[in-house]
């Protein structure tokens, strides 16, 4: 919509009503003129010929035609102006005279057969009008009575016919049309002057006050109307000026509000720099405190571990010896409490470092059966001392090759088995591990863990994975603990990328599960073969308690045995069978040794008899094996013990050991604390044949330069000179350059390996000392070839046969083929990492570095796992392969060399 000024739209309504006004006036006045002119002219016309006709009446009587020529003649030139011609017709209709020879006469004819009246006739021809009128006897006259018989010979005479000019009225008429325009145009101009001076005393001040208005909008308060205006133009003048004035008032009242606001926040920085000030210095206080928190934490894990570990380690060496029942009884109870009041203080420090986010996750291939059968092993004898059944049913299609953290998964585990036997008095306590979901390097794991026990109510539920909190304030009083178990167990859970839950209902027993994300191993030794020598073999297996046959079921279906299955000895069907695998109830009140005669229908069922036991009578299993039973067995049963006792093939992941033979090696130990020197003393002793023991680190010093060592246990915390100053010494000794150098702490802190890695130290044994883990840590530091060690000094070993045989478990075949799967896959991935290098993929790239890590940590190809874990670590940092780009070039000759090297030493073994 187009939008005009308020000037305009005067001019318009003032000009516009003026305007129509006039023109309709003149049409009217100019038209009515013009009809005027043409009626006079007729007029003149008709006031011409009507005379004409009477004078002519003789001379058309008598035809006489010279009197009426000079009557037309002489009327022509006196109207000479008007007239073109007139001419007289007779009663015949033939030209009688005619005063203008030069014309046609047929234009001022009548049409034959036209009656002829008494009045005149008018025709118009273009600018030329006709008058007609008949010429009359005076003897007759049209209003006579028609009564008469005939009219009178000759009347009418004739008829005078004249044509008139019309041009002769153009002239008058335009005069009139310029006379009417003249007028509209002077009413115009008077209009225009009426609507300037209207424009000017209205749209004048209304463009002041416009502008006005804009100076006032730009910040110009100042600004007022002056002069004096008419009516209503006045009182917006006072409008606006007031407005004005209310405007200054208010930003005069805003600019002093602004100013205090301003010195009101400047007053407040200066207090909130104060503060700043004053939370820099807490902030600093506060990391000092926890600086200082971290290391009273440490001083005290070592402090309250170091006189732990020799009260349990002790306390298993005695129990070793020949003891009567109640010494036995008293030993198991101090185990007992010295191992809870452990299990406190690692939660406790496990609490502080989750809080802290500082505990960080290891990620190495494990065997998930044997990590979980080792826990539930662990915790048999609670359950067992309760009199509860202990299941443990893992899925034959959970894949048994993990990559992750085994003693976190084992923790988590240990918690929740724990809480079960803690609040159960009767029944069973399952565990159920299932594969929910699978891919070509990861598994998502879900275990659960049903108990029969008190049940939580739905009160305290909400208050069950709470710090320091447990579902009843009397459960701690009753059962002891801190409270802390849950929090680290679903902390722990969620840090493995899963997440935990749980269903419970008072009295009527709980069900806890969780759910964990786990890469797979895909380079991990496996025997497709091993089963193989089961085939054929019927196998009978006894066991009262439905739940635990189910589980043990589930897990033999896995085999090619054929399994019978009875609750009790007497159902079986068959007389005989080639293994007999026997599950005893769980019974606190009946722990008596199996007699002869209980023992005989057993042994007379099978070739091989396995009994599956609870852990009270373990002490029985030698008794048991001397008089002819194959093998015993602590419940719950699991295929990572009962698989090798039937193919015969015992403890395939330890070294094998002859039973009193000990290693031909010299072994330093080193630690402030009699009682733990002493304790590892006697550790060595059924280990190995030479033993330093120094109780300081100048003595393990001096010890290092005066004698050749196999392998150095070394404490971290020790007065004057600690275990890391004095591994950096000894690494300084031409002798010591690789001698391996275990690092025996109870420090718990994050990031304590890199540190004890960077000076030096090849490996980590945690207090208190396991005898089974100190035996698998010498035996993967037996000094076949020092010159494969950690810390080599000729320069990178592409492969170390040694070495790939400790990785093996000093079995050869088992290396030989760890080392050809390696070679096996080495053209994978030379073929992914130079694709990946030319699409740029650092994610691709990651995932394949991390599986050829995997699989050289178990072949003996030190230098390539060496540049994996550099090239992952850069991997994680930059996202542009071109920055690593030597780095790759350098691994890529690297497999080259291991393959050659690989293939000769295949050839060779």
């Amino acid at each position: 919509m187009t939008k005009y000024s308020l000037r305009a739209r005067m001019m318009i309504l003032i000009l516009a009503p003026t305007l129509m006004i006039g023109l309709l006036l003149s049409t009217f006045f100019v038209v009515n003129r013009y009809n005027e002119l043409q009626s006079q002219l007729t007029d003149a016309g008709i006031n011409i010929i009507e005379p004409l006709a009477v004078s002519s009446e003789y001379g058309m009587t008598f035809r006489s035609r010279e009197s009426v020529r000079q009557l037309v003649s002489l009327l022509h030139r006196r109207h000479s102006d008007i007239v073109r011609a007139i001419s007289v017709f007779d009663d015949h209709n033939r030209l009688f005279v005619t005063s203008n020879y030069l014309q046609n006469p047929d234009l001022l004819r009548m049409p034959d057969n036209t009656p002829l009246t008494a009045r005149y006739l008018k025709e118009r021809h273009g600018n030329s009008v006709i008058l007609r009128t008949p010429i009359l006897s005076e003897s007759y006259y049209p209003d006579e009575s028609p009564g008469w018989d005939a009219k009178p010979t000759g009347n009418p005479l004739g008829y005078v016919a004249i044509e008139l000019d019309l041009q002769s009225v153009r002239l008058q008429q335009y005069k009139e049309v310029f006379i009417s325009t003249l007028l509209v145009l002077l009413c115009l101009c008077i209009a225009m002057l009426f609507a300037y001076r209207l424009m000017r005393d209205v749209t004048g001040p209304i463009r002041n006050m416009v502008s006005t208005v804009d100076r006032i909008r730009r910040g110009q308060l100042d600004s007022r109307m002056e002069g004096y205006m008419l009516g209503e133009l006045d009182v917006l003048k006072n409008g606006i000026n007031s407005m004005a004035m209310s405007l200054t008032a208010y930003h005069e009242e805003m600019q002093q509000n602004i100013d205090q606001a301003t010195s009101d926040l400047r007053e407040t920085l200066e207090q909130m720099e104060i503060q700043n000030v004053e939370l820099d210095l807490a902030k600093k206080r506060a990391q000092e405190a926890a600086r200082i928190k971290s290391e009273f934490l440490a001083n005290m894990s070592h402090e309250l571990r170091t006189p732990l570990n020799g009260v349990i380690g002790f306390t298993r060496q005695t129990l070793k010896t020949t003891l009567n029942s109640t010494q036995r009884d008293y030993l198991n109870t101090i185990e007992r409490s010295a191992n809870n009041l452990l299990s406190i203080i690692n939660d406790v420090l496990d609490f502080s470092k989750l809080e802290a986010g500082k505990l960080v996750l290891e990620t190495i291939p494990f065997p998930l059966r044997a990590t979980l059968d080792e826990v539930v092993v662990l915790l048999a004898q609670s359950a067992h001392e309760k009199g509860l059944e202990l299941t443990l049913n893992i899925q034959s299609d959970v894949p048994d090759n993990a990559i992750g953290d085994p003693l976190r998964m084992q923790q988590i585990i240990v918690n929740l088995l724990g809480n079960a036997i803690k609040f159960t008095e009767r029944g069973n306590i399952d565990i159920r591990v299932e594969k929910r979901a699978l891919s070509n390097n990861r598994m998502e794991l879900e275990v659960q863990i049903h108990d029969t026990g008190i049940g939580i109510s739905e009160k305290q539920q909400s208050q069950l994975f709470q710090a320091f909190r447990q579902a009843d304030a009397s459960i701690s009083r009753r059962h002891g603990g801190t409270g802390l178990g849950l929090v680290i167990t679903q902390k722990l859970v969620n840090e493995m990328g899963g997440e935990i839950s749980f269903h419970s209902r008072l009295n009527h027993g709980s069900t806890f599960w969780f759910h964990v994300n786990l890469a797979l191993n895909p380079n991990a030794a496996s025997d497709p073969h091993m089963l193989d020598c089961l085939t054929g073999q019927h196998l009978a297996y006894v066991e009262s308690n439905t739940a635990a046959a189910q589980a043990m079921l589930d897990m033999l279906s896995a085999t090619p045995m054929k399994v019978s299955y009875s609750p009790s000895l007497a159902g079986l069907q068959e007389a005989h069978y080639d293994v007999l695998l026997l599950g005893l109830p769980i019974d606190v009140h009946n722990t008596q040794e199996i007699t002869g005669e209980q023992l005989s229908p057993m042994l007379q069922r099978a070739n091989s008899l396995i009994l599956a036991l609870p852990f009270q009578m373990q002490i029985y299993a030698e008794q048991l094996k001397a008089r002819g039973v194959t093998a015993c067995l602590i419940k719950p049963l699991s295929m990572a013990r009962l698989l090798p006792i039937l193919v015969d093939h015992h403890a395939r992941d330890i070294p094998p050991q002859s039973g009193s033979s000990r290693l031909s090696i010299r072994v330093m130990a080193v630690d402030d604390n009699p009682a733990n020197l002493k304790l590892i003393g006697a550790l060595l002793e059924e280990l190995v044949e030479h033993i330093v023991l120094c109780d300081s680190g100048e003595s393990a010093i001096q010890q290092a330069r005066q004698q050749n060592l196999d392998i150095i246990l070394m404490d971290i915390q020790m007065p004057d000179i600690d275990g890391i100053r004095a591994s950096e010494v000894i690494r300084e000794l031409p002798q010591h350059h690789n001698t391996p150098i275990v690092a025996v702490t109870a420090h718990a802190l994050e990031g304590e390996r890199e540190k004890l890695a960077k000076a030096g130290m090849n490996d980590y044994l945690a207090k208190p000392i396991d005898e089974q883990k100190l035996s698998h840590l010498l035996a993967r530091y037996l000094p076949a070839r020092k010159e494969t060690l950690l810390l080599p000094q000729s320069g990178p070993v592409s492969l170390d046969w040694a070495l790939a045989l400790r990785q093996a478990a000093n079995k050869p075949d088992l290396a030989r083929d760890l080392l050809q799967m390696l070679v096996d896959f080495l053209p994978e991935v030379r073929t992914l990492v130079e694709q990946f290098m030319e699409t740029n993929n650092p994610a691709g790239l990651r995932d394949i570095i991390h599986k050829l890590h995997g699989s050289a940590s178990y072949s003996g190809v030190p230098h390539m796992k060496k540049l994996c874990q550099e090239l992952e670590q850069s991997l994680m940092k930059h996202e542009d392969i071109a920055a690593i780009e030597p780095e790759l070039l350098e691994l890529l000759d690297e497999m080259d060399n291991v393959a050659q090297l690989a293939r000769e030493q295949l050839k060779i073994s």
